[in-house]
């Protein structure tokens, strides 16, 4: 029985999260439902990430598992086809060995939060960013940022819902862009860990965009973390500027030879 993995992007405005949830509309379960059409039984995918309702992705990794030897191509172009017309789009597809797993086989997970800064309501990018009306200084929310990398216990920002075992994490990456497009000056956050707490991300970008209106210094971040409290996260910030980019493997499934 072939295992292949699959690429993914979506937009996940119209669903509850990636996770499949009885009687809700969810990203696993919109693509087991096609895979259901291709070869009829019942499926179960993994993925490299749960995202929540209202996150989206650019380069979710998912894998299955199915009777028949597809050609990649093809198999990309079936499921693509019956997706149709849910905002999902399989975007690559590759033949990998029996016991390699989406999530497991991950060594990192790379995330971007889009953050516009503008008083007009959002229309083209309304649901893809999160958008507040005052300014943010960039140099103070790098700053603050600098105070998370590392290994550390992250207990302050996990949500009280987290399953992880472990509040310990390694952050490897948490850098901040400031770039002016057409629907005004967007501040993007680029984080990459191996594997990161439920709700992680979030309550890094709602804590630093209080560091970057003044409303807390760097000092207060330092504080935060060291105080292993959930009481001391700042705001968690909502989800639709969320984005899962790319997910690493020691060997890219999806690496074309040369």
């Amino acid at each position: 029985m072939p295992r292949y993995a699959l690429k993914i992007e979506y937009n996940g405005q119209p669903f509850f999260g990636w996770q499949r949830q009885d009687k809700l509309s969810t990203v696993q379960r919109a693509i087991e439902e096609v895979l259901a059409k291709l070869e009829p039984a019942e499926h179960r995918i993994a993925a490299a990430g749960r995202t929540d309702a209202g996150v989206h992705a650019l380069g979710q990794v998912a894998h299955c598992d199915l009777k028949k030897d597809w050609e990649s191509f093809r198999l990309t172009e079936a499921l693509n086809f019956h997706l149709k017309p849910l905002p999902v789009s399989i975007i690559d597809c590759a033949v990998v060995p029996e016991d390699w797993h989406a999530r497991f086989s991950a060594t990192e997970r790379y995330y971007v939060f889009r953050l516009l800064t503008r008083r007009a309501p959002a229309t083209h990018e309304k649901g893809l960013v999160w958008q507040v009306v005052h300014a943010l200084d960039l140099e103070t929310m790098q700053k603050g940022a600098a105070n998370l990398l590392g290994t550390h216990d992250f207990t302050t920002f996990r949500s009280s819902n987290c399953q992880a075992q472990s509040p310990v994490k390694t952050l490897n990456a948490l850098d901040i862009e400031k770039i002016v497009g057409w629907s005004g000056t967007e501040f993007r956050f680029h984080i990459k860990a191996r594997s990161f707490l439920h709700n992680q991300v979030r309550s890094f970008v709602g804590t630093l965009e209080r560091v970057g209106a003044g409303q807390y210094s760097t000092a207060d971040i330092k504080h935060a973390l060291s105080a292993r409290d959930r009481s001391k996260c700042g705001p968690v910030c909502p989800p639709q500027g969320l984005y899962l980019k790319k997910v690493f493997y020691s060997k890219d499934p999806f690496e074309k030879p040369n």
